[in-house]
């Protein structure tokens, strides 16, 4: 019997809605929508072509390139052929894409366009095992390895559908599906290893948490070498019903986002900080009445959010008002946002400050937190839409496992962990134990099961005196204040701790307009710093830059910075 692998999904939906819309790619006149029957076909096309490219069962190809729909047709297409995708970031230096393709052992290499091309021709003496290098479109390079899209499909004409649907229907739950390569912060990257069950399990529980259908749609923009973005661009979509439209290209995602008015919505951290930024700025602008009536629809997108949260439906009070709220203020303010029509909204991948979370609820924007990671294929625990807390990353998925170790390490167990690193069983053996997968971050459940993420083992710091600090929650707090961009704790073998910080561009840019001005810092004392305007009281920051740079500086070498 054949595995409900996300491939098979896929042929099973293309049988039974052949008509629905599955992707939307925007052309010169507007969005133009590709059926689930059109990308069935396309992915047998791209999975024929790769058999008849010598591409054997437990094969691997590259993908490199922007969100595009070649890049998910060739992603299944590998899966139901048999082989397992490696999807490698757009921003990776050559010397990081060979290692990935070679690591990888991939015969066939997905790419976007000739910049990504000269990456591969720089290292291509280092690529013994690289036979096909395909671009997405009809690019054409004059290299006997180069194949355009049409080029590499009419490979696979003579190839019969019976061989294809026979290597689908050998797939084995338990069988390589994806590699997901991390960033490597540490050393080369390792590759994850996701089995067929995985995806398609993971996929599953999503759908059924989320409620997510076929009258959904998701913008795709994230880098689909994340397991977070495949997520929601390929397994959940082709699992659910659920279509996607391509972004055009990063730059053009708020214009798209716009025009799309997604129903489901994935931003991480950044994204959500750059909104906050933006509507901040306006609504600082607003007076008189208008500021009457945004404090009125905000202070009602609170209490709307609290009962919502709690699982509970408002009385006939607060639902009066969010009534007029929503009249007055979120009917015009979500769709400026372009997410008119979002109605499950989410974050993860990087820590989000509560203060943000709470800013959109607020507005009548519900974003709720996940945690993971892709050794967990996406998510640990989930935020669901009608049961969140803010500050927190919600109670254990559904299915999985999940204990705190007496060290604090979380630790978990179910049908979403990975089956270990491509070719490292060392790595492996030293975070898959007794089949409980160490996250190596630490947190804590409260007595209503939602989990708090405090810190990552690694990040630890041991002060001189031995105190073992966790920088997270100070570098968090530090967060909140809306006058701080980012900030990093210092302080490993130290005796005492500080902290580096930039500042919030939006915010100097009105302290600016204000004629506070910066570079202008002159300090006085180790009490204060005076400008040409307001003091600031000594903050840990300061003193620790007044003591490594002396009592005063200038323009030039300022710690404080607007880097975005």
């Amino acid at each position: 019997m054949t595995y409900d692998s996300i491939p098979a999904r896929l042929f099973a939906r293309a049988k039974s809605h052949p008509d629905q819309p599955a992707y939307h790619v925007r052309g010169a006149d507007g969005w133009v929508a590709r059926s689930y029957g059109e990308y069935a076909n396309q992915v047998r096309r791209a999975a024929k072509a790769l058999i008849a490219l010598g591409c054997e069962p437990g094969h691997t190809v590259s993908i490199l390139g922007f969100n595009r729909p070649e890049w998910v047709i060739l992603d299944v297409a590998s899966m139901a052929a048999g082989g397992a995708p490696a999807g490698i970031y757009t921003t990776c230096s050559a010397k990081e894409v060979q290692f990935i393709i070679d690591h990888a052992a991939s015969p066939v290499v997905l790419i976007e366009n000739k910049e990504q091309w000269a990456k591969i021709h720089a290292e291509r003496a280092k690529l013994p095992r690289l036979r096909h290098v395909v671009f997405m479109g009809n690019e054409k390079v004059d290299d006997p390895l180069c194949l355009t899209w049409e080029e590499f499909l009419a490979k696979g004409a003579a190839i019969p559908d019976k061989r294809l649907d026979d290597r689908v229907a050998a797939l084995d739950p338990k069988g390589m599906a994806t590699l997901i390569y991390t960033s490597g912060t540490t050393g080369p990257p390792k590759a994850v290893v996701l089995t067929h069950e995985n995806l398609a399990w993971t996929a599953g529980i999503a759908v059924k948490i989320t409620g997510i259908t076929p009258a959904d749609c998701a913008l795709s923009y994230l880098p689909l070498s994340h397991i977070a973005e495949q997520m929601f661009s390929v397994h959940v979509p082709i699992t659910s019903g659920a279509s996607i439209y391509f972004a055009e290209s990063i730059e053009r995602v708020p214009d798209n986002l716009k025009e799309v008015q997604p129903t489901i919505f994935f931003g991480v951290p950044r994204i959500w900080e750059k909104f906050n930024d933006g509507v901040r700025a306006k609504m600082a602008d607003a007076t008189g009445a208008k500021k009457a009536i945004l404090a009125f629809a905000r202070a009602t997108g609170t209490a709307m959010a609290a009962v919502r949260g709690a699982g509970k439906r408002p009385g006939a009070l607060l639902a009066l008002r969010y009534a007029l709220a929503s009249k007055l203020v979120f009917s015009k303010l979500k769709p400026a946002l372009g997410l008119g029509r979002a109605r499950i909204c989410v974050t993860g991948a990087a820590p989000i400050s509560r203060q943000i979370l709470e800013f959109f609820a607020s507005l009548d924007v519900i974003v709720l937190e996940v945690y993971g990671q892709s050794e967990g294929s996406g998510p640990t625990s989930f935020n669901l839409p009608d049961r969140f807390r803010f500050g927190t990353v919600g109670p254990a998925l559904e299915g999985v496992d999940v204990k705190i170790a007496d060290d604090g390490e979380i630790l978990l167990r179910g049908p979403n962990v990975f089956a270990g690193y491509y070719k490292d069983p060392a790595a492996t053996a030293d975070t898959l134990v007794d089949g409980w997968l160490h996250s190596g971050d630490l947190g804590e459940f409260d007595r209503d099961g939602f989990l708090t993420i405090t810190g990552r083992k690694k990040e630890i710091l041991v002060t001189a005196g031995g105190k073992n600090v966790a920088p997270k929650n100070l570098e968090g707090s530090l967060k909140n204040h809306p006058l701080i961009n980012e900030a990093v704790v210092i302080g490993d073998r130290r005796k005492f701790l500080s902290c580096l910080v930039t500042l919030s561009p939006v915010h100097d840019a009105r302290l600016r307009r204000g004629g506070l001005a910066l570079e202008t810092l002159r300090p006085r004392s180790s009490r204060s710093l005076r400008f040409s305007g307001p003091s600031i009281k000594r903050t840990p920051t300061w003193v620790e830059w007044r003591r490594s740079r002396g009592s005063t500086y200038s323009t030039g070498t300022s710690p404080w910075s607007t880097a975005n």
